[in-house]
């Protein structure tokens, strides 16, 4: 397990390095002039060009890369070009606000998916296997913009349960932030409910045939029990990877969900300040969102190892 972690800490700088590669280049090249967009469409191009040179933007692209790595690794993120606020600042809040959407929905989705599978997977090839399974693969197809927008129209505009716009107003209260946040972590839970009840159905299917459940059925054991002591536990562990892919994909679901539901989070952050070619907001948003990313699987991995200590992996414990 030490060797494990070990391999997989010395492996991170490694990929952030290719991460921070990948996220100067992409930004870089994207259409559109900072000089322009921030000055406006009446400003000179002797003004334009003013501006660029003033930020370093014509100086060599390995330059660049160097100045604004080297200042991102002191936590000197600069200010936005458009909201000329500091990015560091603007990064953390909208993080802070992206992390409780996600983590709200990953809570919802836990029981749900669970759920789903175990009893798909205890009543396997019956009507109500047929149904849960069938319901997983059609919200798994459904977008979460479409989705996003069934939940708005219904619970929103015609029953009038839930406000329209996720952002808190002012003095909320937490019950009353959470409760703006139930309809698009809603739409995230909807998409991702399907793939993780398929894994949790595939192991329940597998561990209801087994010996040992039947060896609890003749000695009387209650159904409720054998699925929770022997279904539950063994078909948890598979389901570990498929619920660490989903945080992941929670968490870069969140820029169509963000702006479906007027969220100021990191995914509205990042749609938007791409739009403004807004370089300092942009690359510091995609390199956090990068970092998160490792960071789950890091998580998703150990935990994995931890549940079930029959896994072999290619680095030896």
């Amino acid at each position: 397990m030490r060797t494990f972690l070990l391999r997989r800490l010395g492996a991170v700088p490694v990929t952030l390095a290719g991460v921070s590669i990948l996220v100067f280049l992409a930004t870089d090249v994207l259409p559109g002039d900072v000089g322009r967009t921030v000055l406006g469409r009446e400003a000179t191009a002797e003004a334009v060009a003013r501006y660029n040179h003033g930020l370093g933007l014509d100086d060599p692209v390995w330059v660049r890369y160097g100045r604004w790595l080297a200042h991102f690794l002191t936590g000197d993120w600069g200010a936005s070009y458009t909201l000329q606020e500091p990015v560091a600042a603007l990064v953390r809040d909208r993080l802070a606000a992206s992390l409780l959407l996600a983590l709200f929905a990953f809570v919802l989705l836990v029981p749900v998916a669970l759920t789903a599978g175990l009893v798909a997977g205890a009543r396997h090839d019956t009507w109500i296997d047929r149904a849960i399974s069938g319901a997983g693969l059609a919200l798994g197809a459904t977008p979460e913009f479409v989705t996003g927008v069934v939940l708005l129209v219904v619970f929103s505009v015609q029953l009038h349960w839930f406000p329209v716009s996720a952002q808190a107003a002012p003095g909320d209260g937490p019950l009353t932030v959470l409760g703006r946040l139930v309809l698009p972590a809603l739409s995230l839970v909807l998409l991702c409910t399907g793939y993780v009840a398929r894994h949790v159905r595939a192991s329940a299917i597998a561990v209801v045939d087994g010996g040992y459940v039947r060896a609890a059925r003749l000695r009387g054991t209650p159904p409720g029990r054998i699925l929770v002591r022997h279904v539950l536990r063994n078909a948890t562990v598979p389901a570990t990877s498929a619920l660490g892919v989903q945080l992941q994909y929670l968490l870069g679901g969140l820029v169509v969900v963000e702006l479906l539901f007027n969220y100021p989070g990191l995914g509205a952050l990042l749609l938007q300040s791409a739009v403004d070619k807004d370089v300092p907001t942009l690359q510091a948003t995609a390199m956090v969102l990068g970092v998160a990313y490792l960071t789950v699987t890091l998580l998703a991995d150990i935990v994995y190892r931890l549940l079930d200590p029959r896994v072999r992996l290619a680095v030896p414990a």
